[in-house]
């Protein structure tokens, strides 16, 4: 199994309020995470990174040997955690206030795979040659469209399509999304929405199928967003499973 990650400033923004992880702990297990800054004064780029570093921290010292019941609550309980220290950091520094971050994750081990989403960055897998999009994005405009109050089409280009309802240090309590996903996949990439605002999923789905290493395909991907504009900060964790393979 192969892994690679990158985040990258893009073309408009003068400095990059996302943040990306890929570590594995004691027992083998692999956490991916995005997540993707906001607020003014730089308060973005705070709140993402308490995000990945409590993750990471909490992923490292608690996370071992569970079972997929307990990954469950191990998840909601970090994000949990992670609303109330971006809360808490803003509550002391009010400069910071207002600020939030979206969380896009993956819990990767021998047994069983859990994505986890709050907001609109993105999770996806490749299985036999195809894209899929896992995780559901926390907008306004997918509001409307599940409500039947907009098409595909009109969604796509609709002027409001970024507002958020729903992101770490901007709702309490939060709830995140969880998805069991099947082992039967080759590929799994999380991004912010500065790739999926730029790249569509057919040519993600194309890149990912080419005879490229896992980081040409990642560092490809973020050209692909920059060449068509580049207007936000871009951030890739990429995962290729070796079919057959145990994950280790």
């Amino acid at each position: 199994m192969e892994t690679f990650y990158l985040t990258d400033t893009g073309m408009i923004r003068d400095h990059n309020e996302d943040s990306v992880i890929i570590i594995e702990n004691e027992d083998g297990s692999k956490l991916l995470a995005v997540a993707d800054g906001m607020g003014g004064h730089r308060a973005g780029e705070v709140a993402s990174s308490i995000a990945i570093s409590c993750l990471s921290k909490r992923f490292l010292e608690s996370f071992f040997k569970m079972s997929k019941a307990s990954a469950v609550e191990w998840i909601k309980n970090a994000a949990n955690e992670i609303n109330a220290q971006i809360f808490k950091h803003a509550e002391e520094n009010p400069e910071s206030k207002g600020m939030g971050t979206t969380l896009v994750l993956a819990v990767v081990t021998d047994e069983y795979i859990l994505f986890g989403n709050i907001g609109d960055s993105s999770g996806f897998v490749m299985k036999d040659g195809k894209i899929h999009k896992v995780t559901k994005d926390h907008t306004l405009v997918n509001l409307l469209l599940a409500a039947g109050e907009l098409t595909e089409e009109e969604a796509k280009n609709h002027p409001k399509k970024n507002i958020l309802m729903n992101a770490l240090g901007i709702n309490d309590p939060i709830e995140i999304d969880i998805f069991d996903c099947n082992m039967d996949i080759d590929d799994i990439l999380l991004s912010s929405d500065g790739l999926t605002t730029m790249v569509t999923e057919e040519q993600i789905e194309k890149v990912l199928l080419e005879d490229l290493s896992t980081e040409e395909k990642v560092v490809k991907l973020i050209k692909k967003a920059n060449n068509r504009g580049g207007n936000d900060n871009i951030s890739i964790a990429y995962l290729k499973k070796n079919k057959g393979s145990e994950l280790e």
